[in-house]
């Protein structure tokens, strides 16, 4: 079967469907993964196609617009500002993903792009399902994650949700409108279409374990908690980092993935004064936000972009932006962590590591300094309750299988 994998956003947006598409293809499946033409590499050696599509997210997030997101301190804020950006990027690579799409007998859709991906498919009679990394429909259980996870009560929790679903709906609109007029597709509005597919129990299956967040109880048929979908990744650990690691005790990983910050040389001296009054090596991702020890710095090192799959395990705690993607790699590596959540979904996942015991405490990036980071590192590292815990989660982790739910779903829609 000839299936494309459309997605959009940053690295973490992008990475799991690239060992979710090494497993179809395992599975007798010729993939295709659709996105952002920065991101080619990743797919290198996983037996999945590649399809560029047009934006670089890298640049839109160092742009002045991408920016003008830490001036909103409210969730709510951030989501309105991130939709206008999304919008004109939405309507850009609507014309690749349609290219995609032309001789597929499926489309995956992942979150990001799932009404434009479901819109494709409808316009092209194929059969279609989403692929999400958060859970994005209403629940009473839990606020909306990409607001931030907090919870406003059972009715303020399905609402926010609401909220965040019709916000998306508005990404898509000028999108839409282009499939009808270039491409000649009958199709719904987004926020109707959404709306048909619902009532058809439109099937989305979720990249995450039950023992991180369990399936909402009040979820419609045909959301499905699948597993996690590990990155494809063959790469080594620099010889650098090895040499590093084998100087000293464990070091602690420092990263904030693809988010920017106000003040990169301000924070990176932050973190270099929170290694060191808590007695602890360090590890610093660059990133997107530019994060970097200065040269003379012997029990710290910077690095870029290292395969997490082999340097988590080895270090004594990972401090992160909690995302979804680095959450995951987290977990799967079984150590303490300290979530520093940036924005959207950073403070669901945050609050579900410290739910689990995983992580001491959250240290919101507004809220960090070079005490509250030493502090909250201390804590990681020196409570062997977070050690076991991480371990434990890591253990059940291990015996799943996130494909095998995927798999299945292929031979439900093209029986």
């Amino acid at each position: 079967m000839r299936v494309v994998i459309m997605t959009a956003g940053s690295r973490g947006d992008v990475a799991p469907y690239t060992g979710l598409g090494a497993g179809l293809a395992r599975g007798g499946h010729e993939v295709t993964l659709a996105t952002h033409g920065l991101f080619e590499p990743l797919a290198a050696g996983s037996g999945v196609r590649f399809h560029p599509t047009p934006v670089d997210p890298h640049a839109v997030s160092h742009s002045d617009r991408g920016r003008d997101l830490h001036t909103s301190t409210t969730g709510l804020g951030k989501l309105l500002r991130v939709v206008s950006m999304a919008r004109s990027a939405a309507e850009e690579m609507t014309d690749s993903l349609v290219q995609a799409a032309r001789g597929a007998d499926v489309v995956l859709a992942a979150g990001a792009v799932a009404p434009l991906g479901r819109a494709i498919a409808e316009g092209l009679s194929l059969p279609s399902a989403g692929l999400f990394l958060q859970p994005q429909h209403p629940t009473r259980e839990f606020g909306a994650p990409m607001l931030g996870g907090r919870s406003f009560g059972t009715v303020g929790n399905h609402l926010s949700g609401q909220a965040v679903i019709s916000a998306v709906d508005r990404v898509f609109t000028h999108a839409v409108h282009r499939l009808r007029t270039r491409h000649g597709m009958t199709l719904r509005g987004p926020s109707a279409g959404r709306r048909a597919h619902e009532r058809a129990h439109w099937p989305v299956l979720h990249g995450f374990s039950e023992r991180v967040v369990a399936r909402p109880k009040d979820w419609r048929p045909g959301l499905e908690v699948a597993g996690y979908w590990w990155p494809h990744d063959t790469r080594a650990l620099p010889g650098e980092v090895e040499a590093f690691l084998a100087a000293g005790p464990p070091p602690v990983f420092v990263g904030l993935g693809s988010a920017t910050v106000p003040d990169a040389e301000r924070l990176s001296a932050g973190i270099v004064r929170a290694l060191r009054t808590a007695g602890l090596r360090g590890i610093i991702q660059q990133g997107w936000a530019g994060l970097a020890a200065r040269g003379d710095d012997e029990d710290v090192i910077t690095v870029g972009d290292v395969p997490h799959a082999l340097l988590f395990p080895r270090t004594a705690a990972v401090v992160h932006h909690a995302g979804a993607g680095t959450t995951a790699a987290v977990l799967r590596a079984g150590v303490p962590t300290v979530p520093v959540p940036v924005q959207f979904d950073g403070g669901f996942w945050a609050a579900r590591l410290v739910a689990l015991g995983t992580a001491p405490c959250a240290v919101p990036l507004r809220h960090l300094t070079a005490g509250s980071l030493a502090s909250a590192l201390r804590r990681a590292t020196s409570d062997p309750h977070h050690l076991g815990h991480a371990q434990e989660l890591a253990r059940g982790l291990a015996e799943e299988d996130g494909v095998a739910p995927v798999l299945a779903a292929l031979d439900r829609l093209t029986p």
